[in-house]
């Protein structure tokens, strides 16, 4: 079986093209793969579409990112009042933004990784959230269709992987990453270490190896 364990952090994104959809793992600085967004940085990948939780918290997670041009369009719950690059590329009409309720975020990424091909909620019923979409009511509700986000490959970060990829993380940096995991074509994951096969006790594996592509060791940037 071919390796998953990739030597550097540029040999783990050097398949990723122009135009590819990436989501991003992390929520209040936990979970972030900062380390993958600046090696995406180095290879200078453009007309992205990214998709996570918020846009960037002043020089760290998505923002090194808009502060090189490479985002388009961003689906995000929360941009953040400190994402500071982020707005400068919106305010210049460089970037696109779909704003997306925080849990219908995670729903619909939930979706992607069910096969599901789309779910009504109440939530965004008369509001600008709805527009555009079809309207239907259930059981007296009003609701509207969400459908499901994809994407090419997952940015996530992890505590622990094994030779074949199973993973666990670190107390509240598992946050989105598991979902996003689920829900890409390609999940590439930077952890703190990897162990032996076995060496992870079954019960404690989070993202399971089988929805796993790449992994790499990272350390060295953090932000808070």
């Amino acid at each position: 079986m071919k390796s998953k364990i990739c030597v550097t952090l540029d040999v783990a994104v050097d398949s990723i093209s122009d135009g590819a959809r990436i989501m991003f793992g992390g929520f209040g600085g936990s979970g972030f793969p900062n380390n993958l967004i600046q090696a995406l940085v180095r290879r200078g990948t453009k007309e992205l579409t990214a998709i996570s939780n918020n846009c960037g918290t002043r020089d760290g997670e998505l923002s090194p990112l808009f502060k090189s041009g490479q985002i388009r369009h961003i689906i995000a719950a929360f941009p953040g009042p400190h994402s500071f690059a982020f707005q400068e590329r919106h305010a210049a009409g460089e970037v696109t933004i779909e704003l997306v309720p925080q849990g219908i975020l995670c729903e619909r990424m939930r979706a992607a990784a069910a096969g599901l091909l789309g779910f009504y909620t109440t939530v965004g019923v008369a509001t600008e959230v709805a527009a555009g979409k079809e309207e239907r009511v259930i059981n007296g509700q009003r609701c509207i269709l969400e459908m499901p986000i994809h994407a090419d490959f997952a940015f996530i970060k992890a505590d622990k992987s094994d030779g074949l990829g199973n993973l666990t993380y670190r107390l509240a940096a598992r946050n989105f990453n598991p979902i996003m995991a689920m829900a890409a074509a390609t999940t590439i994951a930077e952890v703190e270490e990897v162990v032996p096969v076995g060496a992870i006790d079954p019960e404690v594996v989070v993202t399971p190896a089988i929805f796993v592509h790449r992994v790499v060791v990272a350390k060295g940037i953090r932000y808070v």
